[in-house]
């Protein structure tokens, strides 16, 4: 490989970086769009702060774990804190395709999406230092371990287990992690009552629209750096299948929100979006356009029945995370055995016992971490916290200037 081809390689590898850092940006937009006005500076502190640790625990030991120079039984490795000076020709790594930084700094963009997706989920009644170990905890370990089983050389990969860009790996092990937090946690004070289920509406939907936006343009970086090149073809057909899939996310949402609740729901029009983009994380660079239409379309459709179900089960998500992380996630996974390159009951068969495995042990881990968390320290706030909001009680401040009357008698939305 000569130099010119080289260096174009690192720098769409590093442009990706960024276009993916961008997503942080996203997710915090969307998450404080989704939750009362009166807890968006507690969702701001827990995005920063999230991203922050991540990056951190990916340096000192997360990259080393999902990347070790050998692993036991393709489960476990290790080697070693921190980073290491490559040494030689920069040109030896990864096969001329990047430099061990660009290699580092683009995972790392990756490692605090996991535990940012159950931050949404867990929103409004959490407290903030019990969230912030788990995080650390989550981010740290079980991350980098499931990871290491596909993308390090682990069991997965060698099984032929097929998850391109992440709907496992990064999507469902959020969003299993999600689901164990609020299981444990429990609802938000007033959410299920003896009439019903009462909606808790947040306060900006141009928030959530901006932030939904900003997620589908950091995508293109998310898939389109997964190709770990500039291949000119690979990452063009990348692109071409995570627009469609976004795409069609939306309309499938749409008209199954219809259907549903003989209304246009916004919200579910913008989770559509996202669990296109989920769905065809694991497959977009074996996917024909076609296909990818059809797999943002079924997650599309999937969006506002998984919402339902999680409702009736009186599983509040405030944001949605396991309606689009979880189960689209899951979707997208299998979706490879169904309209991938290798289609086939055997594929079919190694990425759903994939997904399932990586299931099973980010849902025991995050239960243990999050029960440990419960029974010594707490994990939820007062019910006087809660009426108040997070952000006076939690924060000493708020993100919209309030009346004095507003302030002191918990009346902001």
């Amino acid at each position: 490989m000569n130099e010119a081809v080289f260096t174009a390689n690192n720098l769409w590898m590093l442009v990706a970086t960024v276009l993916v850092f961008s997503m942080h940006l996203g997710f915090t937009a969307l998450e404080a769009g989704f939750v009362q006005k009166k807890n968006v500076v507690n969702i701001l502190f827990k995005n920063i702060m999230i991203l922050s640790i991540g990056m951190l625990t990916y340096f000192a030991i997360g990259f080393s774990l999902m990347y070790p120079e050998t692993n036991v039984w393709g489960l476990f490795g290790f080697n070693g804190f921190g980073l290491r000076d490559p040494g030689g020709n920069p040109m030896e790594y990864a096969d001329g395709n990047y430099t061990y930084w660009t290699d580092f700094i683009f995972q790392a963009m990756f490692a605090a999406t996991a535990a940012t997706i159950v931050s949404g989920a867990v929103a409004e009644r959490i407290k903030l230092g019990s969230f912030l170990v788990f995080a650390a905890i989550f981010v740290t370990f079980c991350y980098p371990i499931v990871g290491m089983w596909k993308w390090g050389g682990g069991w997965l990969e060698t099984a032929g287990f097929h998850d391109f860009a992440g709907s496992t790996i990064v999507h469902s092990v959020g969003g299993w992690g999600a689901l164990a937090a609020i299981i444990l946690l429990g609802a938000r004070r007033g959410k299920y009552t003896k009439n019903g289920i009462k909606p808790i509406p947040g306060h900006s939907m141009p928030l959530v629209t901006v932030g939904v936006l900003l997620l589908w343009f950091g995508w293109f970086g998310f898939n389109g750096g997964s190709v770990l090149s500039a291949d000119p073809v690979s990452v063009s057909l990348v692109f071409v299948t995570t627009a469609l899939a976004g795409a069609a996310g939306a309309v499938g949402a749409f008209f199954a929100s219809y259907a549903m609740f003989k209304t246009h729901d916004l919200s579910m029009v913008l989770n559509g979006v996202l669990g296109g983009l989920v769905g065809i994380t694991a497959g977009a660079d074996v996917m024909s356009p076609g296909a990818a239409i059809m797999i943002g379309l079924i997650a599309g459709v999937i969006i506002p029945f998984a919402v339902i179900f999680f409702d009736r089960a009186k599983l509040d998500d405030p944001v949605g995370a396991t309606s689009v992380h979880l189960v689209c996630g899951i979707w997208g996974t299998l979706a490879v055995g169904i309209f991938g390159a290798k289609a086939g009951w055997h594929q079919l068969w190694v990425q759903f016992y994939g997904t399932m495995s990586v299931g099973l042990f980010t849902f025991v881990f995050a239960f243990a971490a999050m029960w440990l968390l419960k029974k010594t320290v707490g994990i939820r706030v007062s019910e006087d916290y809660e009426v108040r909001g997070l952000d006076v009680t939690e924060h000493d401040m708020h993100a919209y200037t309030e009346s004095v009357e507003q302030v002191a008698y918990g009346l902001t939305p």
